[in-house]
């Protein structure tokens, strides 16, 4: 009895000691080296990658808002709760297609598109009426994008032409084009939206 008492105690002292010098390289070293190396090569993703206007902290390209002045590219629809865009409730809708309510969101926001939308030449992408699984998306396609330039052209009072520059200016594809579709992040888009109207004044 005394012999099995002796070496359930060794037992119990290296596990001791081994959770010990585990949690201090898995729980202390690891994440201090991860973050030295990210903060030193990667700080800007690190970070959150923030994007910023006159030094000021306006949102991340990673997260979406929601824009509805007819001065900017509106995102893609967003079914988070409370509200569009909530960045700590990401969630879908879980709509459906059969559902009656999805065909009438839907209906509504094609409706609304085509109202503020009287001089768009192509037809409503599909992105600009259904939400994501997310409800954060921050890129549309070139497409969606090309659907609102005229709307912005006349809200701003510029070129349509410039307008269609700054959105190839701002297309991107990390992909090489043959996984996914061309797009642009539309905060960074209405961030050179302004930025071009601060230049032009």
């Amino acid at each position: 009895m005394l012999k099995f008492n002796l070496k359930t105690m060794q037992a119990v002292k290296t596990s001791i000691i081994m959770l010990v010098f585990l949690t201090i390289i898995t729980g202390v070293f690891y994440p201090l080296l991860i973050t030295i190396v990210a903060q030193s090569l990667f700080a800007d993703k690190a970070n959150g990658s923030m994007l910023y206007k006159d030094k000021t902290i306006v949102g991340s390209e990673l997260i979406g808002q929601n824009f509805s002045s007819a001065k900017y590219f509106w995102s893609r629809p967003s079914a988070t709760t409370p509200y569009a865009y909530n960045a700590t409730n990401s969630s879908g809708s879980n709509l459906g297609p059969g559902n009656p309510k999805l065909l009438e969101i839907v209906n509504e926001r094609i409706a609304l598109l085509i109202k503020q939308n009287p001089h768009a030449n192509i037809k409503i992408p599909v992105e600009l009426v259904t939400a994501s699984a997310s409800g954060l998306d921050p890129e549309i396609s070139v497409r969606a994008a090309m659907y609102q330039k005229n709307r912005i052209a006349v809200a701003r009072n510029v070129n349509h032409r410039q307008i269609h520059e700054l959105i190839l200016a701002h297309s991107k594809n990390l992909y090489w084009g043959i996984f996914a579709e061309t797009r642009v992040n539309v905060l960074e888009l209405n961030l050179a939206l302004d930025q071009l109207s601060k230049d032009a004044a």
